[in-house]
């Protein structure tokens, strides 16, 4: 199943120009790696560095995993949100699935040495790592990322 709403893709025109991505998929992992390669093709367009493309491609995978996996249970008639803009010098997006939401508070700590082993924490953590900035809405079904870029330096 293709992705289901009109894609709004907009490359950079020119020098400080911003792109935008603005999509609806379904609860689909291949669907979700789509969107992870046109955002990473905009970031290449704008001159993120490589290290910033990595952070953000690794943070988008676990935002979008999360959605698919444990906000909409694989459900693939339940569709994925993604609004993202990428400017000059700062890349932004936000995640929403059609899930019941959670508590980012309730994620256990995976670096407790009671969590070493348990899968659990771990996307949230590397997500927080990577971007700049990461906040949950009030529902907990939705996430809001943002990472100042540093076009081009490595």
């Amino acid at each position: 199943m293709p992705l289901v709403s009109t894609t709004i893709m907009t490359p950079p025109r020119e020098p400080g120009s911003s792109s935008t991505v603005d999509l609806v998929i379904p609860s689909d992992p291949a669907e979700a790696r789509r969107v992870q390669e046109e955002i990473e093709r905009l970031l290449r367009a704008h001159e993120a560095s490589e290290k910033d493309i990595f952070g953000i491609r690794l943070a988008l995978e676990e935002a979008l995993v999360n959605a698919i996996k444990h906000g909409n249970q694989m459900d693939r008639s339940k569709k994925v949100t993604i609004v993202s803009v990428i400017h000059a010098e700062r890349f932004e997006i936000h995640i929403t699935d059609e899930g019941t939401g959670f508590d980012p508070g309730d994620v256990p700590d995976p670096t407790a040495v009671e969590n070493i082993e348990r899968p659990c924490g771990r996307g949230l953590m590397l997500m927080r790592h990577y971007m700049t900035e990461v906040s949950f809405g009030a529902r907990g079904n939705s996430v809001r990322m943002a990472k100042v870029l540093r076009n081009g330096k490595k």
